[in-house]
């Protein structure tokens, strides 16, 4: 018989499976936020390839600062925007591990654009894993380099302005131009589908740093609904509508 919990039923033959790679923290991020999502994504690549004692993670100044307290590997914690030049200094140092830094937007293509640039452009061999929500999530929602045109923030709000406020920063597309990226490519993670081919990328990237050519760059476009003030599926149809035809998904790079 079908166990019923708060009214619903919970089908028998359901499997419910966690990655042992994943912590038994409970998450701090707002519901409806795509970092728990990757979390379990890289978790579970993680698991599959079993680098688990292989694999150093380098986490970010923004809303996934603590995601050292979800994923069990080795980690380290990098000053705002400095992620790539830490990573880079591990994988010259130990260049049997798998490095992987995590930055949002903010972080990575405002603060952090040099860091980036260089990095990239010197085919350091790390995975680079970038989340962009179009705004700074973790300090109040201001506008951010990726914050497209007309969208609202705290700092812009009657909406991005080129003329007053800049163009929009594709740093995807930048990167992809430089002679050191392996794999460049850009994915989300709000339906099923979606969160297959996501994984899939993660996983080619882990692949491709073992043959030591250069960086493997996924950006995931994604929602911040407390930050853009919506309900969660609100943020998911808004982002498709807005954020998917400024940065369309697919591959960029693939050497």
């Amino acid at each position: 018989m079908a166990e019923v919990i708060n009214d619903i039923k919970k089908p028998e033959n359901l499997v419910q499976t966690k990655s042992k790679v994943l912590t038994d923290n409970v998450m701090h991020y707002c519901p409806g936020c795509s970092h728990g999502v990757v979390h379990k994504l890289i978790a579970e690549v993680i698991e599959e390839l079993g680098v688990q004692d292989k694999t150093i993670g380098i986490a970010p100044v923004g809303c996934s600062v603590l995601m050292y307290n979800y994923i069990d590997i080795d980690w380290q914690e990098a000053a705002h925007g400095r992620a790539p030049a830490l990573g880079t200094a591990i994988n010259r140092l130990r260049p049997d591990r798998y490095v992987v830094t995590y930055q949002g937007d903010g972080d990575l293509a405002a603060i952090g654009t040099a860091e980036t640039i260089h990095a990239c452009n010197r085919g350091e061999n790390i995975i680079m894993l970038f989340i962009n929500n179009g705004i700074y999530g973790m300090t109040g929602g201001q506008m951010a380099p990726t914050t497209i045109q007309g969208m609202k923030s705290s700092t812009c709000p009657f909406g991005r302005e080129p003329e007053q406020d800049g163009n929009p920063l594709k740093i995807t597309e930048i990167v992809a131009q430089l002679p050191g990226t392996r794999y460049v490519t850009r994915q989300a993670v709000h339906t099923p589908a979606a969160v297959r081919k996501t994984k899939k990328a993660i996983r080619k990237a882990f692949n491709n740093h073992d043959e030591k050519k250069g960086v493997s760059f996924i950006e995931v476009v994604s929602t911040c609904n407390s930050g853009w003030k919506m309900e969660p599926v609100e943020a998911n149809q808004w982002m498709e509508v807005n954020m998917f035809p400024h940065y369309p998904l697919g591959d960029l790079k693939d050497v």
